[in-house]
């Protein structure tokens, strides 16, 4: 009854947003774009408008994750909820401009959107004091096997406000009392091999006890599995990537569209940063590099320039160490902070050798580094590379290859043009986050024995 109670809460509370974000479009259709229509609507037809708004809002923002008052900082939350602003109010100025069959004057728009940031904001305050005010953190417990520093990250993201965490247990010690869960509401499960978390998880079921599990390889490759019925019991059927082919035809033509559109529109773009890259020291504008992609055939990928380029003059290849990397030249760093120098890969998904959405090329030199100690990571090959992925989007740069590799497996255990239009447009909620292009040498409480924990994976999922 307590979480039905806690679960309504929540949807009022959101429900209260949705309005606040909907008064400013009203007023700013009512008493301007609907009289200056050449066929005006009439009652139905202007709250159909409304309609619209709230419907393309509500759909970007649970994209963006402007709902989750209980996990994102405040900050986030405003971003989040101005990102699917500008989408929504974007969209609906595009259908007012084909009502009205004139350009629509922009000035009552944007302050409609200026009224709805600041009243986003103001909702953002409160839903975050009214929601820690009512719920106090959630009494928990870590429980790791070799992945340690959990307890870390949740102060690292500002979410001890909702854990509170007692304490750590290593996952024999558990095992062998269990009782060490007692009283607490939350789990964490921490790389728990599977025979020893699915006690734990059996015992939390059992006496109510939420869990949230940092799966292994192995989970995730289940997660894709498809549930059928044999011999009269529940199956699950495992396999490798292979979507449907209207999966496929649809992601290609996807590709072609919107590589061809995006190079026509940001071909100034192109331009300004080919004359800025050759006059920083007169050498090429794009830069060529061979990487895996599908079954691990190579391709030359491009990009805009942004290191010296001697940078791999002795011909090993080596990643980046972001913004401290003394490779990089003034104009690389502009150009890499809002992703520009990938542009060029445009070309690459138009000949199709990219997709826009699927795991990131990796070099071949770097992946069998990797793959010494995570065979694993060439299940990556098992889908085309992509420009974005969900390791992009849901990752930063420091995360380590171990991560990475299980965003990459649950986006190929989960096929979906919606997913890949979810991804598509998270990708321009990181495009001016920081904390996306850090360096590796920052941030390092992520990496969290990622080769240790793959060689366990081969012997004990």
């Amino acid at each position: 009854m307590n979480g039905f109670r806690h679960t309504l809460a929540l949807r009022i509370v959101q429900l209260v947003n949705v309005l606040l974000m909907a008064l400013p479009f009203a007023g700013c259709w009512f008493w301007y774009y609907a009289m200056n229509i050449h066929s005006p609507y009439y009652f139905w037809g202007n709250w159909a408008m409304v309609l619209l708004f709230v419907i393309l809002y509500v759909t970007f923002a649970r994209v963006y994750d402007a709902f989750y008052i209980s996990l994102n900082r405040i900050s986030e939350i405003v971003y989040s909820q101005g990102l699917a602003l500008l989408f929504a109010d974007g969209i609906v100025f595009l259908v007012i401009w084909l009502l009205t069959k004139t350009f629509p004057n922009l000035l009552p728009g944007l302050a409609a959107l200026g009224a709805q940031l600041i009243l986003s904001l103001v909702w953002a305050v409160l839903a975050n004091w009214w929601y820690f005010s009512v719920y106090p953190p959630r009494p928990s417990v870590v429980v790791f096997d070799d992945r340690v520093g959990l307890e870390n990250l949740i102060h690292e993201y500002g979410l001890q406000k909702k854990f509170d965490v007692s304490h750590t247990v290593q996952v024999a010690d558990c095992l062998n009392d269990l009782t060490v869960l007692d009283g607490v509401d939350t789990v964490f499960l921490s790389g728990i091999h599977s025979h020893d978390r699915n006690i734990i998880l059996k015992h939390c079921v059992e006496h109510g006890i939420n869990v949230y599990v940092i799966p292994r390889i192995g989970d995730i490759i289940m997660s894709g599995a498809k549930r059928m019925h044999m011999f009269h019991l529940p199956v699950l059927r495992v396999g490798r990537y292979n979507p449907g082919l209207a999966f496929l035809f649809v992601k290609r033509v996807a590709d072609i569209v919107i590589s061809l559109l995006a190079l026509v529109i940001l071909s100034p773009v192109f331009l300004v940063t080919a004359i800025a890259v050759k006059a920083t020291d007169g050498g090429p504008v794009f830069y060529k590099q061979a990487r895996l992609t599908r079954n691990a055939k190579e391709f030359n990928v491009l990009k805009f320039r942004s290191m010296r380029v001697d940078a791999e003059k002795d011909g090993v290849a080596r990643l980046s160490t972001g913004s401290n990397d003394d490779r990089i030249t003034k104009v690389g760093r502009i150009i890499r902070a809002v992703r520009i120098d990938e542009l060029p890969q445009l070309i690459n998904i138009l000949r199709g050798d990219l997709s826009l959405v699927g795991p990131r090329p990796e070099r071949r030199a770097i992946a069998e580094e990797y793959e010494k100690t995570m065979p694993e990571f060439r299940l990556r090959l098992q889908a085309k590379a992509g420009l974005t992925g969900y390791a992009q989007v849901y990752g930063k740069y420091n995360t380590t290859p171990y991560d990475k590799l299980q965003m990459d497996l649950m986006y190929i255990s989960h096929p979906s043009i919606i997913e890949d239009l979810r991804i598509l447009f998270a990708t321009v909620k990181i495009l001016f986050l920081p904390e996306s292009t850090e360096g590796i040498a920052q941030g390092q409480t992520t990496a969290m024995a990622a080769a240790t924990q793959s060689q366990e994976d081969n012997g004990k999922q």
